[in-house]
């Protein structure tokens, strides 16, 4: 335990560091500076201070204040040795943070116990800290565990509706870095952008619930046909919705509203709009943008400028400005996504 010791009285200092030393486990740190001693108390952490209250320069009552002003130093037990009794140099230690006193002339047979008693409070402090510590790392390394299992759930829940539809693996892994780039350049908090990229591949879920003649036709739909697969927002919502991860939350959110347009005319409700939520409004520009831009049975995928002029005529139309905005403003993270992930054009 390392006792620094603070006394401008050589003799004082002498009798309290032969004291301490006399003790196996106690390392006397004496000092007769009292900036000196704040230095190193400031740089380092002692397990116990002993400082008198009258000190040229800095008094005793100021080295406690500083010291205490030090969130780090609040539990390490500060003795204040002083000649006077005076209860206002009492209270105004206390105050200051003291934690016990010492007359002088100072007696050994006083010393010792109080000195001992103080380390034990420290040891105390110290066995605390160090349970907090270590439930605090339980606490991260099963939070940690949690959160990869909802990673995991989350990525086959994605990978389920991908094996019913021609889409490819890799077009979830694009539109949700999409996604994630359009929310981190629109200013939105790291989490929401980390969600976001594990939620948006969700997106389609619902398509589960179409019939394969539908979902696997190579034509285009007839008009029933096309009522039929404008389900699969709600299904994805009524598959997701009432969980108890926000994430899955957040992709109950998407599969419901990635397919309405900014100007009232999608589906499944009309919305229109901030009246869309966010993230449905990210996830559309996202997932056309990827879809225009990959093959498909019914399609060849669309050359990048076709895909880049289709997105701007959409503007305020079927797409949230900002968000189209957003994509095509960091069109080298866009190209450094394709290329991560394969495009297949």
């Amino acid at each position: 335990m390392k006792i620094a010791i603070v006394d401008d009285t050589p003799l004082n200092l002498v009798l309290m560091e032969k004291l301490v030393g006399h003790h196996p486990g106690w390392t006397p740190l004496p000092f007769s500076l009292p900036e000196q001693a704040l230095a190193w108390c400031l740089a380092n952490e002692p397990d116990l201070i002993i400082v008198d209250y009258m000190m040229p320069g800095l008094d005793g009552l100021s080295f406690i204040r500083r010291v205490r002003a030090e969130h780090a130093r609040d539990d390490v037990p500060i003795l204040m040795v002083t000649a006077s009794d005076e209860r206002k140099i009492r209270y105004d230690a206390l105050e200051a943070g003291a934690n016990d006193f010492l007359i002088k002339p100072i007696d050994a047979h006083e010393f010792n116990p109080r000195v001992r008693n103080m380390l034990m409070l420290r040891e105390a402090h110290l066995a605390t800290r160090q349970r907090a510590e270590v439930l605090a790392d339980e606490v991260r390394r099963a939070t940690a565990e949690i959160q990869a299992r909802e990673r995991e759930t989350v990525t086959r829940l994605a990978r389920a509706a991908e094996f019913r539809d021609p889409e490819t693996g890799a077009h979830i892994l694009r539109m949700g870095h999409y996604s994630a780039l359009i929310a981190r350049h629109l200013g939105l908090h790291r989490d929401y952008v980390d969600a976001i990229l594990l939620a948006a591949p969700m997106h389609d879920v619902g398509k589960l619930g179409i019939p394969d003649y539908i979902l696997l036709k190579a034509g285009r739909l007839t008009p029933e046909e096309t009522t039929i697969m404008r389900r699969h927002p709600v299904i994805g919502y009524d598959i997701l919705k009432g969980s108890g991860s926000a994430i899955i939350q957040l992709g109950a959110s998407i599969a419901l509203s990635h397919h309405e347009k900014f100007d009232g005319s999608g589906y499944p409700r009309g919305r229109a709009g901030t009246d869309i939520p966010l993230e449905g409004r990210i996830v559309a520009v996202a997932d056309v943008f990827d879809a225009l831009t990959s093959p498909r049975p019914y399609k060849p995928a669309w050359p990048l400028e076709r895909a880049v002029a289709w997105l701007k005529e959409g503007r305020g139309g079927h797409f949230e400005p900002a968000c189209v905005d957003a994509l095509l403003a960091n069109w080298d993270e866009v190209l450094a996504i394709r290329e991560r992930f394969g495009a297949e054009n």
